[in-house]
C-alpha cells in the first residue's frame, strides 16, 4: 500500500491567521463519512473522527480517510493510566493521524506519556496501515500533536459545579489552568471553547494551539453546546483550528455551508 503524502493531498482554500477548519464526521457509519468527504471534495482535507464513528468503524475509517488524502483529527479523550494512553496513542499516531486528544485532567505525566507514544510512532511504520504518522501542519517525519481536553463545551459554571463538587468555579480559570498542566506534558495545545482561546494564549504564548469546537455561523443554532462562537470570532481570539459540526454536517446543501465558513473567515481578514 502506498504512503499518503501531503503532495497527494487535494488543494484547499486558504483561511486567514492559519486557521485550520475541521469538519467533525459524527455520523454512524463508515458510509455515510465517505459520502460526506467525497461531497465536500476539495473544499476541506481535514477531518475529525470521534467516539461515535470510531467505535462504530474502528481504524479503518482513519486508513480510508488517510489513503484519500485526508489529514484525521483523532478525537478519544484518552484518560487512563501513563502506560496505557502511551500505547494508545502509540497506536493511534501509526495510522497517521495528525491530531490526537487526551483529558487534560489526566495530568502532565499522562500527557507526556501519550506525547512519548506519539513520537515512538514516527519510528515505526504500522504494519496493517502502511501510512506514516502525519504532523498537524501536513508532515510525516514527526508525531501526530497531543491536545489536551479541558472543558467540554456543553458545560457552563454552574454545571462545573455540579461534576466537581465546587462553588463559584470561573471556566475561564479553569481552562488557563489545565492548559499549563498540558504544556507541561508537553502538549501542543488544548480543545476550549473560542471564549477562553485569548486567555489561553496570553497566559502561554501563541505557539501553544487552541482548537475550538462550537463554532456556528451567524445566526445559527447552538444545539447542545452551551459555549459557541462564530468562525470569524474564533480567529479573531487565535484559534489554530475549529472545529465544524452540525454547522456543516446538519445543514442540507454541506458544501454551501463550509463555502459560507470559509467565507466569514476570508471577511474577517
Amino acid at each position: 500500500m502506498a504512503i499518503v503524502t501531503a503532495a497527494h493531498a487535494p488543494s484547499r482554500m486558504p483561511t486567514p491567521r492559519s486557521v485550520v477548519p475541521i469538519v467533525a464526521l459524527d455520523v454512524r457509519t463508515a458510509r455515510e463519512a465517505e459520502a460526506l468527504v467525497r461531497r465536500l471534495d476539495v473544499h476541506c482535507d481535514f477531518y475529525k473522527v470521534g467516539l461515535e464513528l470510531f467505535t462504530a468503524e474502528g481504524p479503518s475509517i482513519v486508513r480510508w480517510l488517510r489513503q484519500s488524502g485526508k489529514r484525521v483529527f483523532l478525537d478519544l479523550k484518552l484518560h487512563d493510566i501513563p502506560n496505557t494512553v502511551r500505547g494508545a496513542a502509540r497506536n493511534a499516531a501509526s495510522l497517521g493521524v495528525s491530531l490526537l486528544t487526551v483529558h487534560a485532567s489526566g495530568g502532565s505525566e499522562m500527557v507526556r506519556a501519550a506525547v512519548e507514544g506519539a513520537r515512538e510512532a514516527v519510528e515505526t511504520t504500522d504494519a496493517h496501515s502502511g501510512v506514516l504518522p502525519a504532523a498537524a501542519d501536513g508532515r510525516h517525519d514527526t508525531p501526530c500533536g497531543i491536545l489536551g481536553v479541558t472543558i467540554l463545551t456543553s458545560l457552563d459554571g454552574a454545571a462545573v459545579d455540579r461534576a466537581w463538587g465546587r462553588s463559584g468555579s470561573d471556566v475561564v480559570t479553569e481552562v488557563v489552568r489545565l492548559a499549563g498542566v498540558v504544556r507541561e506534558g508537553g502538549g501542543v495545545g488544548i480543545v476550549c471553547s473560542g471564549h477562553e482561546a485569548a486567555a489561553v494564549t496570553a497566559a502561554h504564548g501563541a505557539e501553544f494551539g487552541t482548537l475550538v469546537p462550537g463554532i456556528r455561523l451567524p445566526g445559527g443554532p447552538q444545539h447542545d453546546q452551551r459555549r459557541v462562537m462564530t468562525p470569524r470570532d474564533a480567529a479573531a481570539a487565535g484559534a489554530r483550528w475549529i472545529i465544524l459540526g452540525r454547522a456543516v454536517t446538519g445543514d442540507p446543501d454541506p458544501v454551501a455551508a463550509i463555502l459560507a465558513v470559509h467565507a466569514e473567515l476570508a471577511s474577517g481578514s
